[in-house]
């Protein structure tokens, strides 16, 4: 700008504001995506396959067995990846494509967020993304004082101030024509932290946190403000607290590779095996041929034998089917749709669904042992009511169900709900001590009060329980009306009272209270203190000590319902000694050593002998359902750890709300730890049946995830609704978001979203492990019908001189995996379940197995390995036996190659099809169309392509003229089809008839007391938590961070007019919605079933 000339001195590659989440663009997306994709070691097989094919000397199949897959397979992979770019794409154009002003020359332009450069001057209007980092440099209000929402930012969905500098204040009424110069730290992750200086005019200024607003913040309640660009694009706080997008992968999958780089050794194995016998038969039995198989010039057995092995790799790469990864693509994308599709985990409120996100995470859903979680906004509603207090000994706030009537005070909020009518007739009786105790509430706190029109009152609070407070002394009749440096207004039961505000005695996270003193019409002088029970109770006047006992009786009850529990007192001051301690208080906060404990020290002194009035019980409401899914998350053996920032109080109140801290743990205990002793925190943690991490940033957030993924060598699952929590979900295994009044950064970062915190146990418990329990049939299966498949041709090269002669006809092996197989296998895949979702919920240590990899592993493949080689060698020689030396019921010879292949392979597709039977739970109209239409497939392709018509017109193509009419009218041919078939299944009946009988699984178990009940259990009744009482102690629950103490006796605040917002979620609930908390019994309770 020629008129405003700004350094800002820092290094950073990145001098624009646009952001990019993109992999591919126009040019790079065909050849980078294949070049990711022949990075799979079995797309570079194929194609080593396909090579192979094209030598004739080897080739013992035709080129399209090959192409046809592996095109098939490349191209739904490049329309995927593509259609997922192309969806970041649209993020990344719709965010980098948002309007900004600038103050370009002097004027203002619009210009689009990708275009702004650090060092511009950006004008923000309310309700605005603030577009980067900026240094606040001007605002419409007064004293240029601020409000921000950082919900976006931080997950907290409450209004903070940001201002600026008092003495630069003086340059903003020329701010187009003054330079200056920042210098400013490095970007980084810290969202708390900012240091740098502004020179202007030969001065310079420090900067800090509080005069810069931060890019995923919205400007609230301000008509403009200018800012200027320091960190931009990927530089800013919210960026770099993002993380790195990390691709990942399930354990399946790492299985998979290390099965497939087995499977290749074994597939070597063979080849090598056949390619020494055909060596070994050259030799030996070689010459008795030559006379109508004539060898090429140079040929000998040594050669032959080269040549096979590379034949016998043709013909054996079944065991690796390019139509593996076609099916687990389809299979992924069917169960994402399921999650996308279940009514029971949408919220009307919000109009939100569940979303799979990302489709190739979905049996990973079934094996999650630790599940990281934020705390506000993820397990809480981060909104507060004023749900019980204690006013001289007297406990108020559950008497009946009926709310109060507030029509007789004016100015009551008609959003705030009591339900004891008791407390408000004491009030209008004039009880001094409740009205005494509602004037403290008025008056001791940082809120700022906003009134648009008469009696219309906004308050602006810190934290949103501090507002909570001022709303409850406001509707009983004692309404904050307005502040300035020295007063408060207050309007006590309809009378204007006016108080004169002394002195602010900030809170803090060591003082844990916060007071006022102040001076009240008559004259008299009054310090009021609240803060947490502990340390009120310890500088109570010795007047106050059966009250106290009183008090802590109702303390211990409200504790017990995980209320978050306020102490307030009050003391009287003599004028003498307040003008000596205000001295002391003044040269205290003016020192420029140690100011902090000076103030502390100054506090102790008059902060004793209060009198005690009572005890507030806020609510910092949960979401539906919370206690219970995580109960029924305990019970599947899932790890619930809590990751906040909030302070140590704050978090413990949640964690007795939530039950996951009880009365029953008796050694609960706090930790500290550097990066040293990692190691032995995570030895300890890992023991506790609780763990809750607090004042983590969202980087230490990601280093905890990081953690366990590292020394466990477990699944993990990380779920938060915040900016802050971004770090997290890209850290964890699977990263889940909800989508709330907390912004979307989270769920875009996320692999699967929806909109409230009692969806995850749905989310694992019955789509997890379900999807796991699908995917481990689907591979014990795929394996078995291939390695079967591959193993006849291995028996098979015995008997044909080892010369790579292929035992089926090369339609079928073209069409076993692609048609026959493939539908009945993804039929299992997408339908089947050991049982439905309310038996799921039921037994949550249904989840266990997936936990513990026990329906698919390496010893799991083993056993594969071994039932397929006995299948095969039925397949093999029950056929070969049957058609030895046999004739047709006419008398004609029936063992020729032909009929043998086709009895051969048909045995096989009718074995592997009842084998997948076996393995079917759950039978849908779905399953029998497509198990019984491959089958008939089979035979219509088999009756088509052997007829005479195929022959005469593609004749080298279709050589079985006859093969299927001739040989399958044969009664001895169904008969040996049907002796095969139950030769192959024998084993596998016999199996788990013992193991039923004799070591049931929980799957067993749970599928024996389902036939038991013949019907769905119908939900049990719904259990009412009885009353705990609690002797814990809760904390002062209120501001995060240091309160507003300066800012309110300095006097840079603004009274700003209320702007009227409309209603967020206009729906009503639905029986859709309904979210009615069950309980559930172990699995080893004698009770009925239901």
């Amino acid at each position: 700008n020629s008129n405003f000339n700004v350094k800002i001195l820092y290094f950073s590659q990145n001098a624009n504001n646009a952001i990019k989440t993109s992999k591919y663009n126009v040019f790079t997306f065909l050849p980078l995506n294949l070049f990711e994709q022949f990075q799979r070691l079995a797309n570079a097989y194929f194609v080593f396959l396909l090579i192979l094919q094209l030598i004739p000397q080897i080739s013992s199949l035709s080129w399209f067995t090959t192409v046809v897959p592996l095109l098939l397979v490349l191209s739904m992979t490049l329309a995927k990846d593509l259609s997922d770019d192309i969806t970041r794409h649209k993020n990344d154009k719709q965010v980098n494509n948002r309007k900004v002003e600038l103050l370009i020359n002097g004027e203002l332009k619009s210009e689009k967020w990708m275009n702004v450069q650090v060092g511009d001057i950006v004008k923000l209007e309310n309700n605005e993304f603030v577009t980067a980092d900026l240094l606040l440099l001007s605002s419409s209000e007064p004293l240029n004082l601020i409000y921000i929402e950082t919900a976006e930012l931080d997950g907290v969905n409450c209004t903070k101030a940001s201002l600026l500098c008092r003495t630069l204040i003086k340059y903003t009424i020329s701010i187009l024509y003054i330079s200056g110069e920042v210098r400013c730290e490095p970007p980084n992750n810290r969202l708390d932290k900012f240091t740098g200086t502004l020179t202007v005019g030969g001065e310079t200024f420090s900067l800090d946190n509080e005069r810069i607003l931060l890019r995923g913040c919205t400007l609230r309640n301000s008509d403009w403000c200018f800012g200027l660009v320091v960190f931009g694009g990927p530089d800013t706080k919210l960026m770099q607290n993002s993380g790195k997008s990390i691709f990942k992968r399930t354990s399946i999958d790492h299985l998979m590779n290390f099965l497939v780089m087995f499977i290749f050794g074994f597939l070597a194995f063979m080849c090598t095996i056949l390619s020494i016998g055909n060596g070994i038969w050259e030799y030996q039995e070689g010459n008795s041929f030559i006379s109508f198989l004539p060898r090429a010039d140079g040929a000998n057995a040594s050669l032959s034998a080269f040549l096979t092995f590379w034949s016998y790799v043709i013909i054996l790469n079944t065991v690796v089917p390019i139509s593996l990864y076609v099916s687990v693509e389809i299979l992924r994308l069917g169960n994402s749709y399921f999650i996308d599709w279940d009514r029971k985990m949408y919220h009307v409120k919000s109009d939100t669904p569940a979303q799979a996100r990302t489709t190739t995470l979905n049996e990973e859903l079934g094996q999650i042992k630790y599940i990281f979680s934020d705390k506000t906004g993820t397990l809480t509603q981060n909104i507060m009511t004023f749900n019980r207090c204690s006013i001289n000994g007297k406990s108020y706030g559950k008497s009946s169900k009926k709310k109060v009537d507030f029509s007789w005070n004016s100015l009551a909020d008609p959003k705030f709900c009591f339900h004891d009518h008791k407390l408000v007739e004491v009030v209008k009786s004039g009880s001094p001590e409740v009205q005494a105790f509602f004037r403290l509430l008025a008056l001791c706190h940082t809120v700022m009060p906003e009134e648009k029109t008469e009696g219309e009152l906004f308050y602006q609070a810190q934290s949103p329980d501090e507002g909570a407070l001022v709303t409850a002394a406001r509707n009983f009749g004692f309404v904050f009306r307005s502040r300035t440096p020295e007063t408060i207004s207050l309007v006590e039961m309809g009378v204007p009272t006016t108080y004169e505000l002394l002195a602010v005695l900030d809170f803090n996270n060591v003082r844990k209270r916060m007071s006022v003193i102040v001076r009240n019409p008559e004259g008299k002088l009054t310090l009021y203190c609240k803060g947490a029970d502990t340390i009120i109770f310890e500088r109570l006047h010795p007047l106050s000590s059966k009250l106290m006992e009183v008090t802590t009786e109702h303390l211990n009850e409200y504790a017990g319902e995980g209320l978050r529990t306020l102490a307030l007192a009050y003391k009287d001051l003599d004028e003498d000694k307040f003008e000596e301690w205000k001295k002391r208080h003044h040269e205290a906060s003016t020192s420029l050593e140690d100011r902090e404990a000076k103030l502390d020290a100054i506090y102790e002194e008059i902060e004793k002998d209060l009198l005690l009035l009572g005890a507030s019980a806020v609510e910092d409401k949960l979401q539906d359902g919370v206690p219970q899914t995580i109960e029924q998350l305990a019970k599947a053996d899932i790890k619930i750890w809590v990751l906040t920032g909030d302070k140590q109080e704050t978090a413990e109140n949640i964690g007795y709300s939530c039950n996951m801290l009880r009365e029953e743990m008796k050694e609960i205990f706090i930790v500290a730890s550097n990066t040293a002793e990692e190691l032995e925190l995570l030895r300890t943690a890992c023991m506790c049946q609780t763990v809750i991490c607090c004042r983590v940033t969202p980087l230490q957030k990601a280093q905890v995830v990081e953690l366990v993924k590292k020394h466990k060598k477990a699944v993990t699952l990380a779920i938060g609704d915040g900016a802050n929590d971004v770090s997290m979900i890209k850290t964890a295994h699977i990263g889940v978001g909800i989508s709330g009044q907390e912004g979307m950064q989270a769920v875009l970062s996320s692999d699967f979203s929806f909109a409230q915190f009692r969806y995850l146990q749905r989310l694992l418990l019955v789509h997890g492990r379900w999807s796991y329990l699908r995917m481990c049939k689907f591979l014990r299966y795929f394996f078995y019908k291939n390695f079967t498949f591959t193993f006849v041709h291995f028996w098979y090269g015995f008997f044909c001189g080892f010369s790579a002669q292929t035992v089926y006809d090369e339609w079928f092996i073209t069409l076993y995996n692609l048609v026959y197989t493939a539908l009945p296998v993804i039929g299992l895949s997408l339908f089947d379940q050991d049982v439905n979702d309310r038996w799921s919920f039921q037994y949550p240590q249904l989840y266990a197995p997936g936990q513990l990899n026990q329906y698919f592993s390496k010893m799991a493949f083993a056993r594969i390995l071994l039932h397929s080689c006995y299948s095969s060698l039925i397949l093999f020689f029950v056929p070969w036996a049957a058609m030895c030396d046999t004739v047709r019921d006419d008398g004609k010879d029936i063992a020729d190659y032909q009929s043998f292949a086709l009895l051969a392979q048909t045995c096989l597709l009718i074995a592997v099809s009842v084998q997948l039977g076996l393995d079917t739970y759950y039978w849908t109209a779905v399953n029998q169309f497509f198990l019984w239409g491959s089958l008939s497939v089979y035979f219509a392709v088999t009756f088509t392509m052997y007829s005479n018509g195929m022959y005469l017109i593609f004749t080298s193509s279709f050589p079985f003229i006859g093969t299927a009419r001739n040989s399958l009218n044969q009664p001895n041919m169904w008969l040996t089809i049907f002796l095969t078939t139950i030769l192959c299944i024998l084993p596998v009946v016999a199996k788990r008839f013992l193991f039923i009988q004799l070591k049931p699984a929980i799957n067993d178990k749970v599928r024996h007391k389902v036939r038991q009940a013949k019907a769905v259990p119908l939900p049990p009744p719904r259990k009412f938590p009885q009353r705990r009482i609690s002797t814990r102690r809760s904390g002062y629950a209120f501001s995060h961070a240091r309160g507003y103490g300066d800012l309110v006796t300095s006097g840079r605040f603004l009274r700003i007019p209320v702007k009227t917002r409309p209603a967020l979620f206009p729906h009503t609930d639905t029986p859709v919605a309904d979210s009615t908390p069950q309980t559930y019994r172990t699995i080893f309770e004698e009770a009925q079933s239901p």
